[in-house]
């Protein structure tokens, strides 16, 4: 009684602070806590506005617990879209060899763990240029035997890499630089704005990633490109414009749109 009580009282001061979850969050914040000390030092963070991941140090993204720190991009639900997406695409590759996955502005390196974990044989590469988020990323990436490099977009991955890359994801920043300030404070406050910031139009980063996309793709390798509603036919343009076949797909429930890019045309 004396739990559901002060769940209760959680939720509560959770709500009043404007989490739409109170609830939920209440619960992982009492599952998470050793002591009433850290409970209290915990609900105080998430009332100030601390990202709920960032205090518990973990995110739920694909049905697992990924590593998160404070200082690095929070894994989206919607993201998980574009992991199943990677997942699709990996079954029609090649099965005499490990498939080879690099995942660029990797944040904290969900998106190539998760999909690493659904495929029987894999090479996993991913690259940051944030030093905290590299960190991060190799708590989930290199216990999947995976490698985490630092730097900018491809310049951080191996040479021998070019022309080799089956599945090359890319949830790169691609909000306006004008709306990062109506972004809710948790994400514009306490997540790195490299992380965030795409440029006036949003599509700077992505409109690198595509230009590059075709010396490290392999023969029948696939660019996948997380984006919004509204900026998906940018998105298409820019790998369309690189040379690549692109083409987009959506959940709408989710809210989450990818544009694909290949050297051939994609079919499922």
């Amino acid at each position: 009684m004396a739990t559901m009580t002060r769940g209760t009282e959680i939720a509560t001061a959770l709500r009043a602070a404007g989490c739409v979850f109170a609830e939920d969050e209440a619960q992982v914040l009492i599952d998470s806590a050793t002591h009433p000390d850290e409970l209290n030092r915990m609900v105080e963070q998430r009332v100030q506005g601390l990202p709920l991941e960032h205090i518990v140090g973990w995110a739920d993204f694909c049905g697992k617990r990924m590593a998160v720190g404070p200082g690095v991009f929070v894994p989206r639900r919607r993201t998980e879209f574009l992991v199943r997406q990677a997942a699709m695409i990996a079954t029609l590759l090649p099965t005499e060899r490990p498939a080879v996955i690099v995942d660029l502005c990797c944040g904290s390196g969900a998106i190539g763990a998760a999909l690493s974990d659904q495929l029987a044989s894999y090479r996993l590469h991913a690259t940051d240029i944030e030093a905290a988020a590299v960190a991060c990323a190799r708590r989930n990436v290199e216990p999947r035997g995976g490698r985490v490099h630092q730097g900018d977009l491809y310049d951080a991955l191996p040479r021998e890499l070019m022309g080799r890359v089956d599945v090359l994801l890319a949830n790169a920043p691609y909000v306006p630089t004008g709306y990062i300030g109506l972004m809710p404070p948790e994400a514009r406050l306490h997540e790195p704005r490299v992380a965030l910031d795409g440029g006036a139009d949003g599509l700077d980063v992505q409109r690198r990633v595509a230009r590059d996309a075709a010396t490290w793709l392999a023969p029948g390798g696939v660019l996948l490109v997380e984006t919004s509603e509204t900026q998906a036919p940018g998105t298409a343009r820019a790998l369309a414009g690189a040379g690549l076949l692109a083409s987009t797909v959506a959940d709408e429930e989710l809210g989450a749109w990818v544009v694909l890019g290949s050297v051939r045309s994609i079919s499922f």
